[in-house]
């Protein structure tokens, strides 16, 4: 009998390990651009503290999570950083159709290292603009994200073709493959200056916003939120998204520079 006995927990023990990991409520995936990161660990608490299932986010560039998307990468939720970058995973038919939020805005901002003199002021006024160039030493470089596939340089490129200053700038250009990479050269004093979103100035210590750009210099800054045809499905899904545009989740991301809108475009 103690012979069985020990055999049938030996064989009952594997299944009591198994049985609670199979229970266990599988995460939402939230595929988010880079620059969210920060406010959205935030809402995470606000969300669990409310009762809501666990989240799993993917931090990257908008491109990069849409292509992931397209190839079959599987998500819920996908956070972008622009406009483009959302149609063309409508187009791909990888958001479900009708669900789209104009979330957030921002503002496009120039940083310099915190340790820069505080008297080296910059002006972005057009007409009035400081040569960004001449910020630049012989071997120097300025960062932002890669302009052919990352949100935040295809503002930036915009914004400095407006002043007439991108000619001069382009060929100095250490391009990151997500705003926080540029962020962190600037940080390290690897560039000397750069330009990224106002919301990941406010995290970082290392920087220092120089001037903001003006709104008629590049297009306007929006993130945009939507469900893809697998998050549709999920119900924990639907709420997490009502939960993110939701007026009581303002004043988190007030808090970290962004503008929150919540409508559908």
């Amino acid at each position: 009998m103690k012979r069985f006995t020990r055999r049938g927990l030996g064989l009952l023990a594997p299944l009591l390990l198994a049985g609670p990991a199979r229970s266990q409520t599988p995460p939402i995936t939230v595929f988010a651009g880079a620059g969210l990161r920060d406010a959205l660990q935030a809402q995470e608490q606000t969300w669990r503290a409310a009762g809501g299932a666990p989240l799993r986010f993917v931090f990257a560039a908008s491109s990069a999570l849409a292509r992931q998307l397209e190839q079959g990468a599987e998500a819920e939720l996908f956070l972008a950083a622009d406009e483009e970058w959302m149609a063309y995973a409508e187009r791909n038919a990888t958001i479900a159709p009708g669900t789209r939020r104009l979330a957030l805005t921002n503002q496009l901002v120039l940083i310099l290292p915190a340790t820069t003199p505080d008297a080296i002021a910059v002006s972005l006024q057009p007409g009035s603009a400081t040569d960004l160039a001449g910020l630049l030493d012989r071997n120097g470089r300025w960062a932002t994200g890669d302009p052919v596939h990352v949100p935040i340089g295809r503002y930036a490129e915009a914004a400095l073709r407006s002043l007439g200053q991108w000619d001069a700038l382009a060929s100095r250009l250490a391009p990151g493959a997500t705003v926080r990479e540029s962020l962190v050269l600037v940080e390290r004093g690897e560039a000397a200056f750069g330009i990224v979103y106002r919301s990941d100035a406010l995290v970082s210590r290392g920087v220092r916003v120089a001037a903001s750009f003006p709104e008629g210099t590049h297009h306007p800054v929006r993130f945009l939120f939507a469900l893809t045809p697998r998050g549709v499905r999920d119900p924990r899904a639907v709420a997490l998204l009502d939960h993110l545009v939701a007026p009581a989740s303002a004043p988190v991301w007030e808090r970290f520079g962004f503008t929150p809108i919540g409508a559908a475009p």
